[in-house]
């Protein structure tokens, strides 16, 4: 498993932008998936973004997607994740997470970083 250390949340207005980053430590980095999920009170947790190992294939949930962009890397174990555009609907705990490329789940995971977006 890797540790995780989350920073960079904050409070922002609507339309404002926001860079959180991930440290990582323990393991060999370019082997996990890393990824960021979210969870607003009274809600799910949701998958975000994530990013492979190479940094070349990314995912973002369609609420973010042309808003949030994530990247790695790899030389310094960091995983970014860039917030424009920012809603009162992305205030949220942000958590970092890490999945081994072999394995079906996180299992890793930061103290999460809040994020709170005011209109």
């Amino acid at each position: 498993q890797l540790s995780l250390v989350e920073s960079g949340g904050g409070s922002v207005q609507t339309g404002g932008s926001l860079r959180l980053s991930c440290a990582a430590s323990g393991r060999t980095f370019i082997n996990y998936v890393m990824a960021w999920f979210r969870q607003a009170p009274g809600r799910e947790r949701e998958l975000v973004a994530a990013i492979d190992g190479s940094g070349r294939n990314t995912h973002l949930t369609d609420s973010v997607k042309g808003r949030f962009t994530i990247q790695r890397n790899n030389a310094g174990n960091l995983v970014f994740l860039q917030m424009h555009s920012l809603k009162p609907d992305d205030t949220a705990i942000y958590y970092c997470a890490a999945r081994h490329r072999a394995g079906d789940e996180y299992t890793s995971w930061g103290q999460g970083t809040q994020v709170t977006v005011s209109s």
